[in-house]
């Protein structure tokens, strides 16, 4: 759906789009990189509002989000389009498609939001593609979320101006950010773009900002394995986030133009969790290893399960009023266990 963007200014006879770092400049009659913006007659006009290309109810726990109204369901869109170009994308069947080529449902705030009720899920997911390039959207569904009690969350790449991420802040609930990678070369090479700061800016201001936030970092073999990688990354969460952020790895499987590498080696993952856990982080989570006890939540003090998970089911949940049943350290769960 076309609508008259925000996020944008005047350069001379160009528009330059403010909504993530890239700031493109785009002439008269182009688009910017993510092909979801459009400069027309001096007016830069956003393509995918309301543009519904994928809509799903699925567990929150598939975001991943294990800490944020665990059991609940959530109703999950996504949009045509990405400001990354990934060569192992996990849903370039969306993200790397642009407006135009492939078939879309319009979908107004109002709609969605009653689709949200009918499928009987506690809130809204922006996810499977790049959320910030219906930043528009995603505001005016938060605002209707709210009054509806629903929440409204973010699957990311993280690459969002800071000013945009400002005025998103009042109606986004949640959010899981893709930090890819602790290294430039690997954001340049891999997924297009010159920096890995920007991201990590975004985590902070999330933070600090009181939104919910949880990482995750998908671990390619001989990509962004190496132990003294992981560790820095795992230092930056200790050092400038907080020990208690959940951080999600998970296990990479062959897609789009890296078919090249072989699954992650299970053992790999496990390497990374004793990193993280010797850096004192105190939630850490192997993904895409359906049954692996590393999958579960337990306390940081006296090793109870809190949350034993089988895939994105729950099957035990032991945090009672956000403490552990055992020696009654606080854990920081937003919400309580929702019933399905």
């Amino acid at each position: 759906m076309r609508r008259e963007a925000k996020f944008w200014k005047k350069v001379n006879e160009e528009i330059q789009c403010l909504l993530c770092p890239r700031n493109c400049k785009i002439s008269d009659g182009k688009r910017g990189f993510c092909g979801a913006r459009e400069n027309k007659g001096g007016v830069l006009y956003t393509l995918t509002y309301g543009s519904i290309i994928s809509m799903a109810a699925d567990p929150i726990e598939k975001k991943p989000l294990y800490h944020f109204w665990p059991g609940s369901s959530v109703f999950s869109i996504a949009a045509p389009g990405c400001t990354f170009s990934c060569r192992h994308c996990q849903n370039w069947e969306i993200s790397q498609r642009k407006v135009g080529e492939v078939a879309t449902e319009d979908i107004s705030p109002e709609e969605l939001i009653r689709l949200t009720k009918e499928y009987q899920c506690s809130g809204i997911a922006h996810t499977y593609s790049e959320p910030t390039i219906w930043t528009e959207y995603a505001i005016d569904v938060g605002k209707l979320a709210k009054a509806e009690g629903l929440y409204n969350v973010y699957v990311t790449n993280g690459y969002i101006s800071l000013d945009v991420l400002q005025e998103l802040a009042p109606w986004l609930d949640a959010a899981n950010v893709d930090v890819k990678a602790f290294s430039d070369d690997f954001y340049k090479r891999i997924c297009g773009v010159p920096s890995l700061q920007p991201v990590l800016d975004a985590c902070k201001w999330m933070y600090e900002h009181h939104i919910h936030l949880e990482i995750t970092y998908l671990i390619i073999p001989k990509e962004n394995d190496g132990p003294e990688e992981i560790r820095k990354f795992c230092k930056w969460v200790s050092e400038e986030l907080d020990l208690e952020v959940p951080v999600h790895f998970s296990r990479f499987y062959p897609q789009y133009r890296m078919l090249d590498k072989p699954p992650t080696p299970v053992e790999t993952l496990e390497k990374a969790h004793k990193i993280a856990k010797e850096e004192g982080l105190c939630y850490v989570y192997l993904g895409n290893v359906p049954g692996h006890p590393y999958d579960n939540t337990y306390c940081p003090e006296c090793g109870e399960v809190l949350i034993g998970r089988y895939g994105y089911s729950i099957l035990e949940f032991n945090v009672v009023e956000g403490r552990c049943p055992r020696c009654h350290r606080k854990i920081p769960i937003v919400g309580t266990m929702v019933e399905g």
